[in-house]
């Protein structure tokens, strides 16, 4: 850290400190509260935009079901929110680097930035390869998987949590690369040791696909392959990030 000369006491430091983040989170949670409010009369077809590929796979004619009182109303509205908190995410993240930028070496605001820009974007990379990808072949599969005696009306709530259940999941698994360079930028682990343990992780990802997806094999392939790619990508980006960030004093130890 380089924090700045002050004749502030240490308990003054921290009150400031703390009354800095509390403008920050203000700021950042008013922009999300204004992108909502703009997005709350077209709440409903923002929930249809979220429900199309269910909807394109159930049979023609068929509708989701709502069995709560304020569940119609309630479901679209938390969507347009994370909707809003998306679209205000490079704001948030400013506000992030604006609290914690003034503290850092010039070497350490070259760590910073890259890690708060990429994985913003890896995430919002792995929900969308979830939304326009993935859900295809599952809901595909559960469906025409389904007796022909039993109607398939499934219920918004719980399409929403399974919805939500899957963006983490493809979102977070996109951010194996960061994991990755921030393991080796700490000096946590090499890059050698990395290469070494690559069968023990590609079983893992296997066994994480198989937990977290439906159970049939083109769902888990379609999370446990792209986490494997990136696990890859993460041991050739790490040795050249760690060039660009290091200190002028600092030698890196990859191997």
């Amino acid at each position: 850290m380089n924090p700045e000369a002050s004749t502030e006491s240490p308990q003054e430091t921290f009150i400031s400190h703390l009354i800095e983040l509390r403008n920050r989170i203000m700021k950042a949670s008013i922009a999300v509260i204004i992108v909502f409010l703009c997005l709350m009369p077209w709440a409903g077809q923002i929930y249809d935009l979220l429900a199309y590929p269910m909807m394109v796979a159930l049979p023609a004619g068929s509708k989701m079901i709502a069995t709560g009182v304020i569940t119609p109303f309630l479901i679209p509205m938390k969507v347009t929110l994370l909707l809003a908190f998306m679209i205000t995410l490079p704001w948030v993240l400013y506000q992030l680097w604006a609290f914690i930028a003034p503290g850092l070496y010039a070497h350490e605001k070259k760590l910073i930035a890259p890690l708060v820009v990429s994985s913003s974007v890896l995430f919002v990379t792995g929900v969308a390869f979830c939304y326009f990808l993935v859900f295809g072949v599952v809901f595909r599969f559960v469906n025409n998987f389904a007796p022909k005696s039993i109607s398939v009306a499934p219920d918004i709530d719980a399409y929403f949590s399974f919805v939500m259940t899957m963006f983490i999941a493809f979102g977070l698994t996109f951010e194996v690369p960061i994991v990755v360079v921030v393991l080796v930028r700490m000096g946590l682990v090499t890059v050698e040791k990395l290469r070494q343990i690559r069968p023990y992780v590609i079983v893992g990802a296997f066994v994480l696909a198989a937990v977290v997806t439906p159970p049939d094999i083109m769902s888990q392939l379609l999370l446990a392959v792209p986490l494997c790619l990136l696990y890859e990508v993460g041991l050739l980006v790490a040795p050249l990030f760690v060039r660009m960030t290091q200190a002028p004093t600092e030698e890196p130890d990859l191997h």
